[in-house]
């Protein structure tokens, strides 16, 4: 396999993306197995994509990335921005498309905590007056 052109990374919630990023024909491998088998929904494939159509480079390099951790929506955030940062590293003349379209800022939301004496974090029980 071809020596990487650019390593970068990608959080959301619980996931961690690791992208890699090799001059070929547009091929995308996630955990080893193919995008359309990884993500079986369009609109998922489609997010995952963004960066390339936004910036008209599909078709260009090939991806290969781990993904661990949390559901399918974080993972597939998790990988656009990594794919984000990866084309600026490229190409510094991307970042203003890409920052433009809000795919270079990591979503720092994640899962507020259970408190204790709560049935969820911030949700207690029922209050009964007698």
């Amino acid at each position: 396999m071809a020596k990487p052109l650019v390593q970068a990374t990608g959080r959301r919630k619980e996931s961690v993306a690791r992208v890699r990023l090799r001059d070929g024909s547009g091929q995308v491998i996630l955990n080893g197995r193919a995008l359309e088998v990884y993500f079986p929904t369009m609109a998922t494939r489609m997010r995952v994509m963004e960066p390339f159509t936004l910036t008209q480079t599909q078709g260009r390099y090939d991806i290969d990335a781990t993904l661990e951790g949390g559901g399918s929506t974080g993972q597939a955030d998790a990988l656009r921005l990594g794919i984000s940062r990866a084309l600026v590293s490229l190409d510094a003349d991307l970042r203003p498309v890409l920052k433009k379209a809000g795919m270079l800022t990591r979503d720092s939301r994640v899962v507020e905590s259970k408190k204790y004496g709560l049935r969820k974090a911030r949700r207690a029980t029922q209050y009964t007056k007698r």
